[in-house]
């Protein structure tokens, strides 16, 4: 089969590899019709993530069911389902507390040489073509994935909707609707969202649909700010010509947004000061984001995080959380906590999820677009890939 392959950072190169197999009772073979690239990706991309050997990379797939390992009874030959990007067993005391990505089962790096459980040090979950870290499973760019526990994971979706329709509930649907859910909207509050890719305007279409009186968008590049205003109904704001602290301020009656969400991660954008400093302290990427979030929260507000961190930080303002007494929340989206409640926002014609889809191209020019979405070229926002 053809897949997109990580060799070494910004070299991902499309080849023909082996079909993955069944392996266990609970899996099944997908033949991946619709595959997306994904932010998280380009931690990868860019060696932010260490990744010892060459992966099939992607965790944002759907496609038909071409063969069914023998546990598997709720899924045959032929359904259309879209698959979660945590891999989860359902069994396991995490995912009977329906946090499914903290599964105990799914990443080998979570048990030691005696088979102990050594999930305190973990990673958490397994996920689909995410380094050895979380357990080494290659992912979906590619003609047909293996997915393990696959009677617990993979979601029939309805044959009238395209795939473009239902593909991000595989991943930043829920990952928007983790950082608002986290808040605890009551209804009629403020929610800013720092970053205007993919995530954030998604993170921003709940807001809305939780409760949000208003939402705001922040971000540095006009394409991504024309986006969030256009698909998301956001009020916009270009970090690049004010001091977007000041002003969610001044928007608010000096008092700061409700709800800030960090839509980034460490790939900020860094200055080259901020950048040798990362090197001197041994960190990766920047923080920055998140501590405009905490600077342009109200007091006693909260601050969701569903970018991407990978590292401790030296200088965490832990003095502005306690003294501003904040929420923080944040992590790996509980995608099978949320989906089904999803599927339904997308069937009752609640939600539309792809109009932020800038790119579509086959699977071949998948080296290309990773450049491309890298340098935040061609307007570039969301890439599709058929295989």
């Amino acid at each position: 089969m053809k897949a997109a392959v990580f060799h070494k950072m910004k070299d991902i190169q499309v080849e023909t590899i082996n079909d993955p197999r069944i392996e266990d009772a609970r899996d099944c073979i997908l033949r991946v019709t619709s595959t997306a690239i994904c932010g998280s990706d380009l931690h990868i991309y860019n060696g932010m993530v260490p990744q010892a050997r060459d992966m099939v990379m992607g965790h944002e797939f759907m496609g038909i069911v071409e063969e069914v390992g023998a546990g598997v009874k709720n899924l045959k030959k032929g359904d259309r389902v879209v698959v979660p990007f945590p891999i989860s067993c359902g069994t396991c005391h995490y995912c009977n507390m329906q946090l499914p990505t903290h599964c105990e089962n799914s990443n080998p790096e979570n048990y030691g040489p005696e088979g102990e459980i050594v999930m305190a040090k973990g990673a958490g979950a397994g996920i689909f073509g995410y380094t050895d870290i979380y357990g080494g499973y290659n992912g979906g760019q590619a003609e047909f994935v293996r997915v393990p526990y696959a009677d617990y994971g993979p979601r029939k979706v309805p044959d009238n909707f395209t795939d473009e329709q239902v593909l991000f509930l595989t991943d930043i649907f829920p990952t928007g609707w983790a950082a608002i859910d986290w808040a605890e909207l009551k209804g009629g509050e403020t929610v800013a969202v720092w970053g205007c890719g993919p995530v954030g305007i998604m993170a921003m279409k709940s807001a809305w649909l939780q409760g949000a009186k208003r939402v705001i968008g922040i971000d540095i590049q006009p394409y991504r700010l024309e986006k969030a205003r256009t698909t998301a109904n956001a009020e916009v704001i270009n970090a690049s010509e004010v001091d977007a602290v000041q002003v969610i301020r001044d928007m608010t009656g000096g008092y700061g947004a409700d709800v800030c969400v960090d839509a980034v991660g460490m790939e900020a954008d860094r200055t080259v000061l901020e950048k040798a400093m990362n090197v001197v302290q041994m960190e990766k990427g920047s923080m920055k984001v998140l501590e405009k979030c905490m600077d342009s929260v109200r007091r006693a507000g909260t601050v969701t995080v569903v970018g991407v961190y990978g590292s401790p930080y030296n200088n965490f303002p832990l003095y502005k959380w306690f003294d501003k007494g904040l929420t923080l929340r944040g992590g790996q989206a509980w995608v099978h906590r949320y989906i089904d409640h999803l599927i339904s926002l997308v069937q009752d014609g609640k939600v539309k999820l792809e109009d932020i889809i800038t790119h579509t191209v086959p699977l071949a020019e998948a080296s290309r677009m990773y450049d491309i979405f890298n340098k935040k070229e061609d307007n570039c926002l969301k890439v599709v890939m058929k295989p």
